[in-house]
């Protein structure tokens, strides 16, 4: 029996082999893995991907999420190299260098090398425990077994690029390019990727802002040991600020969607820190208390481009810089004015070269004055929408209906707040309330020639509110208002103030863009001498100036549009007349005033009136020199129509039907 007496000791060895690689097996099974899955900051980016903001974490800290291909390979070959040349091979234990390490220390007497592969530091990092006992080092290594059973190389390697300290309250790669080189990690240099590699063994003794000599001296031991080639750049001295840019929307995108981890939007990184600089610029000379907020928007794609909701997002200067002013409800002041004269012009009332009596007038117990206190006697439409004149537009909105300007605004995508609840003659001079991102919807409407643009694609739908032609000739009025002192002219823009000087507000568009801008006080309170004209609109037109070198061309006038004089106009629209004077003329008998038609052709019948008759569809002579009653007008579109009937005395009837499907 005794030549069996080895082999039976081999299999002994063997099975004891076996048992206690199954119980160690079992052990690194069994193992409890903390969650790989941590909180990362939520971000807002621009159109281009570009981070514009970044809500810190748990404690204070910013960790910023990494994906694949955000890291630079140059870096994570840089990294391997130093940490751990066998990253790829080993199954989270590196035996090798672990031997070395207990060699060094034996012979050197203090540790020289601490032999943890990066997977025991993902180890360390995700239980967040030191390294300086023996019990502790033990508890990394069966955690780093139990990781490379259950997750591949490249999530592990991933795990640090997210977890890895770089001092202060920096976590991850990520975060750390940004708070010391200002970029994010896709393209780093040698140095800047060294610094990064020898940042996470001391993150705080290595700290460049405070050690900046033993940063570089780590910085430059791993260009060393990886073979790169010596570099002579200094470390970065301070932690540079994590973009912070348009924190209003920031804060109410995730108002609005607290479980959202990032927010995609429209807005331009670069054309954002542009305007925010300009704004801080021009509130830098205002008195303490008065704040700015302005919006660009590109009107041919619905698309904010930049939206500044206060100079300064703290309380500096008491200007309430945390409260948004681009959502503010605030009085419009004279900024509805074009849309005033649009719907008159859309609905036939008046042209452009039209002549109002502005004069002093009362509308019942209402008596406007123009700001001025001066009255011009008579003026053209297009001279009192240049003059800013208060007569004609409040006579106007008489004759439209107060609640139909009301309508057109919603239309728009305006939500106006009424603070009587009833809509006034009033509501044409600043009477209701409405936010800067209600107005730049209204104006980006008459620069698309009369559709609805909703920002930011809230509702594809186009719908049209007013005729091409309506909308093209209150900007060609807009264009010809003289700009602000060594402004470029063209822009077709309107300013406007409210009562008691509390808001100054300018608006403007081009072929593309609309810009609008705010300047008052958060609180109401009044800025004695803040004017539009003054104040807003100098910012106005410096804004366009930073945004582009020249205006985009404006649409050429639709063919429907009547460019006349007023001697050649139609006799009901050379003067703007009241409605006891146009009723002594012919009356329209069918349809009746206010109808609402189902079917597309209409025929009207007049009653009274000199023959021959001339008929206007929307302000445009359709027919004339008719010499019967019962008139065949064509086709009406859907929606509103304004048809008026001019007799042979040029005595006119007006009524508005609305055609729906």
């Amino acid at each position: 029996m005794k030549p069996h007496r080895p082999l039976i000791a081999i299999a002994l060895a063997m099975l004891s082999v076996a048992f206690a690689r199954e119980r160690w097996d079992m052990w690194v099974d069994a193992t409890v893995i903390p969650p790989t899955l941590s909180e990362t900051s939520v971000e807002m980016r621009d159109r281009d991907g570009i981070l514009m903001r970044a809500f810190p974490v748990e404690d204070g800290r910013l960790r910023l999420a990494v994906t694949r291909g955000s890291v630079d390979a140059d870096f994570i070959d840089m990294l391997i190299a130093y940490e751990d040349k066998r990253f790829r091979d080993h199954n989270g234990v590196d035996g090798r260098a672990m031997a070395r390490a207990l060699g060094q220390a034996i012979w050197s007497r203090k540790i020289v090398s601490g032999g943890s592969t990066l997977t025991m530091q993902v180890a360390r990092l995700l239980e967040n425990t030191g390294t300086g006992s023996v019990r502790g080092k033990l508890r990394q290594m069966r955690l780093a077994w139990a990781l490379e059973r259950r997750l591949i190389k490249d999530d592990i390697l991933h795990l640090y690029l997210q977890h890895a300290p770089y001092g202060g309250r920096i976590e991850g790669v990520r975060s750390a390019s940004f708070t010391w080189f200002g970029k994010e990690p896709r393209r780093l240099s040698p140095a800047e990727a060294a610094l990064l590699v020898a940042l996470p063994q001391a993150p705080e003794s290595r700290r460049p802002d405070k050690f900046a000599d033993a940063a570089r001296v780590a910085r430059d031991r791993v260009l060393a040991r990886v073979g790169a080639a010596e570099v002579r750049a200094d470390v970065p001295r301070q932690m540079r600020p994590v973009p912070r840019l348009a924190p209003h929307m920031a804060d109410a995108l995730r108002q609005a969607d607290p479980m959202a981890r990032g927010h995609d939007t429209h807005l331009s990184a670069g054309l954002q820190r542009k305007m925010e600089r300009l704004v801080r610029t021009h509130a830098a000379g205002l008195a303490p208390g008065v704040s700015i907020a302005l919006m660009v928007a590109d009107h041919q794609t619905d698309e904010v481009l930049a939206r500044i909701g206060a100079p300064h997002y703290t309380d500096a200067r008491g200007a309430l810089g945390f409260v948004d002013m681009t959502r503010a409800e605030r009085s419009p002041g004279s900024t509805l004015k074009p849309l005033i004269y649009a719907l008159a012009f859309d609905r036939g009332l008046a042209h452009p070269a039209t002549v109002f009596a502005d004069r002093p007038t009362r509308f019942g117990r209402y008596a406007p004055q123009n700001f001025d206190g001066q009255f011009r006697g008579d003026v053209t439409a297009r001279q009192a929408l240049e003059m800013s004149l208060n007569i004609p537009p409040v006579a106007l909105t008489e004759a439209l209906g107060p609640e139909r300007l009301m309508a057109t605004l919603r239309a728009f995508g305006a939500e106006p707040r009424l603070p009587s609840g009833t809509a006034g003659l009033a509501v044409a001079l600043g009477g209701v309330g409405l936010t800067l991102e209600d107005l730049m919807q209204i104006y980006a409407g008459l620069a698309q020639l009369g559709v609805r643009v909703s920002f930011d694609n809230q509702d594809s739908a186009r719908a049209r509110i007013l005729t091409p032609r309506a909308a093209w000739q209150v900007g060609d009025i807009l264009r010809g208002i003289a700009p602000p002192r060594d402004a470029v002219a063209g822009l077709a823009y309107k300013t406007g103030t409210s009562y008691g000087h509390r808001d100054a507000w300018a608006f403007g568009y081009d072929g593309r863009h609309v810009i609008g801008v705010w300047m008052g006080r958060p609180d109401g309170t009044p800025v004695p001498g803040a004017f539009g004209g003054d104040h807003a609109a100098p910012i106005l037109f410096e804004a366009f100036g930073r945004l582009k070198p020249s205006y985009d061309p404006a649409p050429p006038p639709p063919t429907d549009t009547l460019m006349l004089s007023t001697a050649d106009l139609p006799m009901p629209l050379q003067r703007f007349g009241t409605a006891q004077d146009a009723a002594s003329g012919p009356a329209v008998a069918f349809p009746p005033d206010g109808a609402v038609l189902a079917q597309a052709d209409a025929v009207i019948k007049v009653e009274g009136g000199a023959l021959p008759l001339t008929v206007l569809l929307n302000g445009a002579p359709i027919a004339s020199n008719l010499r019967h009653r019962q008139i065949d007008i064509g086709t009406l579109g859907l929606g509103f129509s304004d048809i008026a009937v001019i007799d042979a005395a040029g005595r006119s009837a007006r009524v508005a039907v609305e055609r729906r499907p």
